[in-house]
């Protein structure tokens, strides 16, 4: 099939839905379709179309449904989809639902969180990722934890660094942020922290292979996020051997599990410390969320989402 491939995130963004865009076309590639990946839906001929965003991509969704009325029309739902559009801009956002013919999602309570009526449409593909290529190596020195993710809002990007400001001076934890800053006020924030405090390190951003080398060195990591649509550096760390402390946000619930024992409420600095420093000083509690994690990893393997892609492709060939 020729496969039209929307998503809003240009060609050189490193943003999560040009991460997620690329690797599909891969893998509809590797299934035998032919892709076109754009930013807009350009009228080009086409069979399919998936279309990440229901509302950033609503315009493209309604333009292939007007020329295809009678063909597949698949629409990625996002965090922002899902638990900031649906509020702010509903009419855009739930007519790019109605006229889809398949909703994916990225974790497994999108449901609980989307009008009823869209329940049959959905379908969970979870985002899949590489091990390392080489042994995990965390610093003695140090007690590292990483945060991967641009500076901005859906993220509470500064909630880590706020939580070790003030640790005890026998504490070894260092915050090392890789992800760049959404405008300049989120930039200057970020430089002004690591004045006030010695334990962050805002390093901008970086390459996909300068995040693998860091999960290679780091403790864990932590997902500070308020909203998610089901976040690939999920599944990354998660492959790659590093535990995972999250807000108890739907979207880390939905592909880590409800009974997983990392999990703060949301915006909740104080016990945001309190689980870095669990993490930092009982070594049984490093290892339940280590063990916890290998159990999830099955779920992101690349053979997983192929197989995931494959299915759902095959109800349309």
């Amino acid at each position: 099939m020729k496969i039209s491939l929307i998503t809003p995130a240009k060609k050189q963004s490193r943003a999560g839905n040009r991460t997620t865009a690329v690797r599909w076309a891969r893998i509809f590639q590797e299934l035998g379709h032919c892709v076109r990946v754009a930013v807009d839906y350009d009228h080009q001929p086409a069979d399919l179309m998936v279309a990440l965003h229901a509302w950033r991509s609503a315009e493209s969704i309604v333009a292939f449904r007007e020329r295809y009325p009678d063909r597949p029309l698949i629409v990625a739902l996002t965090g922002t989809d899902i638990y900031r559009f649906l509020v702010s801009h509903p009419e855009t956002t739930l007519r790019s639902m109605e006229i889809a013919d398949v909703l994916v999602c990225l974790h497994d309570l999108v449901s609980q969180d989307i009008p009823q009526r869209f329940g049959g449409k959905l379908e969970v593909i979870y985002q899949s990722a590489l091990p390392l290529s080489r042994a995990r190596r965390p610093s003695r020195r140090n007690f590292d934890i990483c945060v991967i993710g641009h500076l901005r809002d859906e993220k509470d990007s500064l909630r880590t660094a706020l939580a070790v400001r003030d640790l005890p001076a026998s504490s070894r934890i260092r915050v090392i942020h890789l992800g760049k800053a959404h405008n300049a006020d989120w930039a200057e924030r970020a430089r002004e922290e690591m004045t006030l405090n010695p334990r962050y390190f805002w390093r901008g951003e970086v390459p996909g292979w300068a995040v693998r080398r860091e999960f290679v060195k780091t403790r864990l990591m932590v997902l500070s996020s308020v909203m998610e649509g089901g976040a690939n550096v999920v599944s990354e760390a998660v492959v790659a051997g590093v535990p995972v402390v999250a807000s108890d946000i739907p979207g880390s619930i939905g592909l880590l599990g409800e009974d997983y024992p990392g999990y703060y409420p949301v915006g909740d600095t104080a016990a945001l410390t309190e689980l870095l420093s669990r993490a930092e000083t009982d070594g049984g509690f490093l290892a339940r969320l280590t063990r916890a994690c290998h159990d999830r990893a099955a779920l992101f393997t690349p053979e997983r989402e192929r197989e995931s892609w494959r299915s759902l492709l095959s109800r349309f060939a």
